[in-house]
């Protein structure tokens, strides 16, 4: 893993975090509680105890140069302390820091989590590792100062003075290798030196002889074949997936989940998410299902609390919120009066037009038609019916605006037309233009009252549709139900098929828009009409064409002009809304299968949805809460990111899993049938990326199907996945015979001198010469 946390130094602490307590399904009666929240552990700072506390620890490293000094050299954690101790005396990232302070004119540098002290060396912060190879050996050298200087080594002459044992990578580069070496002896002067890989050391400190060491770690996993106590390194299989690409993966996840989350997800957040809250499944593919369900996504929702500052509010007294009340009052009786007023100057405006424009319509009498003519050309009118349209639509607005804003009603008494029966011969020139007045008037009340008569006879026909319709449900309701069931289907189906189209009409590729474009070119590629008449057709035109003859025949120009939208097409989609809702509120009324949750609203209502219950959990989400805003919802991430080490093409990495790679070595790779049967009898887990719960009996699962029928497997967790590395690495070199193994295995100064920086010897722990 990637970042520091307490409760990793105890598996067993995880596991009860993985336990806790999650929220229960109470049942529909009593309201649901409150779901339980998380929160997350403090940044990463400056180491709290000072160097003085290592007095805790035994202090006869001080009198016994003998005692050697174990560095379990990992990418994630560097843990260093003595062979004696029961456990490392110091434990941080390896990360450095040096900036220079100009103001005081003095170098600082800065090492594990005291590089977090401010934002300067945070900002110069460099890490030893290049994936789980050492690489930055300046920075090494700077970590082994803060290191020696954490452990209260005093240097023998300017020496380390105690033996050195350092872990490092399985098929570690002889280069990076070359360079620590030279570096422990010519800077430190240290009298020895030996190499160990940290799985073969944890296996070891477990009591293991022959088994499959699956060492899952920070940036890498690794499976090692072990015989004899012996790790086969030739045999060794690589997987690039660790607890690093694991915090990676989880906060893409987390990114593309809430794009608009209010804080930026750092990457120790993530991780400690992942330390939190994952868990491997027993059967991924059939509990991802199971998260399809509410009721189970609930109960492993996990709602995580971010840090936020909350915005004070402040609140006023009653009398300051009615002065507020009142001032919005007065303003809207301003705003009221304003627009009022405005109405009735343009209402006076228009009366005085029609004023003007019925005087136009009286010279007609008195002037010649040439002359009255090029009054009206004056005034834009085309001809007399022109001037009297104007006057038909200035009288209906002035109506209508006098029965809103004025409070003038119309008269409701029919109106008398008595000049307009009498012929014009017997009219004086007054009298035949008021004749022409009341023609106009008795126009405009004959068009009032057919509209009057259409609307109540559609008002009767609806009616008696709904009459119609009630004896039908009450003569058979179950038929009624069916058809109104079937309508309703029909109408979704449409509103659907023209959504869909809509969407289409957008993308250029997709199959409406080449329709659409093959109509203009249909449309466009037509043959030009011949310029000599034929027989029987009209002059320059073709007698087939008969295009135009059928109203259907113009939707192709609404077609392609609109692309099946614009005014005409948002009404129809209104209507069919209408019609949609009109239906289902008579379904709700007399359908008791059909509920409000079956409604169309309902299905289109994103808090409803399955993807919102996967973002904001199943309960009901103010978005106006602020703490609820800077919530997070762990579900299926808590399965997936683990996932990955079984399944790498989850993330993109062409790789086997771990199953596919532990049955190749086991079924293939080793040859000899009782080695085999010893080694599937012992598949140990170490690593942090392995303390997941529910890691081993995944693991066993998965061999039982890939191996044969009856085979003994046995799979099994180091005690502490984490700290045994370096307990194994203390425990080997803690023995102080002439003949230890481990003093077999070092390097001293003299044989560096002698052989040179890439000479090492080979132990049943360590690495093989390549």
């Amino acid at each position: 893993m990637s970042a520091a946390h307490s409760n990793l130094t105890n598996p067993q602490s995880l596991t009860r975090q993985l336990l806790a307590d999650t929220p229960t399904m109470t049942s529909e009666s009593s309201p649901k509680p409150p779901p339980k929240l998380y929160t997350l552990p403090a940044p990463p700072g400056p180491s709290l105890k000072p160097a003085t506390a290592n007095n805790d620890f035994d202090p006869s490293y001080k009198y016994n140069n003998e005692i050697p000094i174990v560095i379990d050299n990992g990418s994630w954690q560097t843990r260093a302390g003595f062979a004696n101790d029961p456990l490392p005396r110091l434990q941080c990232p390896p990360q450095v820091a040096r900036y220079m302070d100009r103001k005081l004119g003095k170098k600082y540098t800065f090492g594990g989590y005291d590089v977090f002290v401010d934002a300067t060396s945070r900002g110069q912060t460099k890490n030893i590792f290049d994936g789980n190879v050492v690489s930055n050996f300046d920075a090494l050298e700077m970590l082994l100062d803060y290191t020696f200087i954490k452990l209260g080594v005093e240097g023998n002459n300017g020496g380390l003075g105690h033996p050195l044992v350092m872990t490092e990578a399985v098929c570690n580069p002889n280069y990076s290798r070359k360079n620590v070496t030279e570096l422990v002896f010519e800077a430190y002067n240290a009298p020895s030196l030996v190499y160990g890989i940290d799985a073969l050391f944890s296996y070891n400190y477990n009591g293991g002889r022959n088994g499959l060491v699956v060492s899952s770690g920070n940036t890498a996993t690794h499976l090692i074949p072990v015989v004899g106590g012996k790790g086969l390194i030739p045999l060794t299989t690589r997987l690039n997936w660790g607890g690093s690409q694991g915090t990676d993966f989880m906060l893409k996840l987390l990114q593309l989940k809430y794009s608009t989350f209010p804080s930026k997800l750092a990457p120790w957040q993530a991780e400690a998410l992942v330390m939190d809250h994952c868990y491997v499944s027993g059967d991924y593919k059939e509990e991802v299902e199971t998260y399809l369900q509410p009721d189970h996504l609930e109960v492993k929702d996990r709602v995580v609390q971010f840090p936020y500052t909350e915005l004070v509010k402040t609140e006023k007294s009653q009398e300051e919120l009615d002065k507020l009340a009142e001032k919005r009052k007065e303003s809207g009786r301003r705003l009221q009066e304003q627009a009022a007023k405005a109405r009735l100057e343009k209402l006076i405006k228009k009366e005085q037009e029609l004023d003007y424009f019925k005087s136009l319509l009286t010279k007609s009498e008195t002037l010649g038609k040439r002359d009255y003519k090029r009054l009206l050309e004056s005034n834009d009118f085309d001809d007399e019916s022109a001037l009297e349209k104007t006057i038909r639509d200035l009288e209906k607005h002035i109506r209508r605006a006098r029965k809103q804003d004025v409070g003038e009603e119309e008269p409701d008494e029919v109106p008398s037309f008595p000049l307009v029966d009498i012929p014009d011969s017997d009219l004086d020139e007054e009298q035949r233009k008021q004749k022409r007045q009341q023609k106009l008037v008795k126009a405009s009340y004959d068009a009032r009252q057919r509209a009057r008569a259409e609307k109540e006879a559609e008002k009767e026909r609806l009616a008696a549709e709904e009459r119609k319709d009630e004896e039908k449900r009450e003569k058979n309701p179950d038929l009624w139900i069916e058809e109104k069931r079937s309508a309703r289907d029909a109408l979704v189906t449409k509103i659907k098929d023209r959504q869909r189209l809509k969407t289409e009409l957008t993308d250029r590729k997709s199959l409406a828009s080449q329709m659409r474009m093959k109509s203009i070119a249909n449309l466009a590629s037509d043959t030009p009409a011949g310029k000599k008449r034929r027989r029987g057709g009209p002059a320059g035109g073709d007698a087939d064409d008969t295009f135009g003859a059928n109203d259907d025949d113009w939707a192709v120009y609404r077609s392609i002009g609109t692309g099946g939208t614009g005014e005409d097409a948002d009404e129809e989609d209104e209507e069919l809304t209408r019609d949609l809702k009109a239906i289902e509120a008579q379904l709700l009324q007399h359908d008791p299968d059909f509920e409000a949750s079956h409604t169309r609203d309902a299905a289109e209502d994103w808090s409803k949805s399955l993807v919102h219950a996967f973002l904001r959990g199943t309960q009901p989400f103010n978005h106006e809460n602020q703490a609820e805003q800077n919530q997070m919802h762990i579900n299926v991430e808590r399965i997936r990111v683990p996932e990955v080490v079984f399944e790498p093409a989850m993330a993109g990495l062409d790789q086997a899993g771990i199953t596919e790679v532990a049955g190749d070595i086991l079924l293939h790779r080793i040859s000899d049938p009782r080695q085999r049967e010893m080694v599937w009898r012992d598949v140990f887990c170490t690593g942090g990326n392995t303390a997941f719960q529910g890691f081993d009996e995944r693991l066993r699962k998965e061999l039982v199907a890939v191996l044969p029928s009856g085979a003994d497997v046995r799979v099994r967790k180091a005690g502490n996945v984490l700290l045994d590395p370096w307990r194994g690495a203390a425990k080997w070199c803690s023995q102080q015979e002439k003949d230890a193994e481990w003093k077999k295995a070092v390097v001293t100064k003299q044989m560096y001198e002698e052989m040179g920086s890439e000479y090492m010897k080979e132990h049943r722990l360590g690495n093989a010469f390549v």
